[in-house]
């Protein structure tokens, strides 16, 4: 759509003009928490099952246990990285991936790639349209669905997107972020790996 890649690139644009002084703020204070790298890169799928690096601000410290492990995320978030996941600030970074096209401002979460053998038919055209950096299973639960929730809203939303639809779902994004509603699922910090669907 037309229309949709314009806004895409006219408010990530104006967003990383006037957010670019909490950026740096929240640049200096990863880099003093946690060290370098600032940023975090992440190889996620995006539109026809194309991989691209997702860019984030880094949220967790990079400690392992006895094995060569990384511990659970819970051991290894900092206190900063938590509010920064809470308000969801980590993300900021994810307009770049926007106005270079990998991804839209609304549209189905960009999973990790391993999950592409794992998928079921109906599953994988979650990746028919451009990832978002929020979307409609965001704004009705977000981490607190389960895998196959978030599917069926990816799912409907590729099926029944519209311009007047993206919308609502960044003013409901707005109303959820202030909220801090349906970040963590039960008492980790972030989503259960997806384990296929038997």
């Amino acid at each position: 759509m037309f229309i949709k890649r314009v806004f895409d690139i006219l408010i990530s644009t104006v967003l990383l003009f006037f957010l670019s002084p909490i950026m740096l703020i929240i640049y200096f204070l990863v880099k003093i928490s946690l060290g370098t790298p600032v940023l975090f890169l992440q190889e996620r799928v995006g539109k026809d099952n194309e991989v691209f690096k997702i860019i984030k601000f880094r949220t967790m410290k990079d400690v392992k246990d006895k094995y060569g492990d990384d511990l659970p995320d819970f051991d290894r978030v900092t206190r900063l990285g938590s509010f920064l996941r809470a308000t969801s600030l980590d993300e900021l970074p994810e307009l770049i991936n926007v106005i270079k096209g990998e991804m839209s401002l609304v549209g189905p979460r960009p999973l990790l790639k391993q999950y592409l053998s794992i998928y079921n038919d109906e599953q994988i055209r979650r990746h028919d349209v451009l990832p978002g950096i929020t979307g409609l299973a965001q704004v009705n639960g977000r981490n607190s669905l389960t895998w196959n929730e978030k599917f069926e809203l990816d799912v409907w939303y590729v099926d029944n997107r519209s311009f007047l639809l993206d919308l609502k779902i960044l003013f409901l994004t707005i109303y959820k972020v202030v909220k801090r509603d349906g970040i963590n699922q039960n008492e980790s910090i972030t989503m259960e790996y997806f384990n296929g669907n038997n």
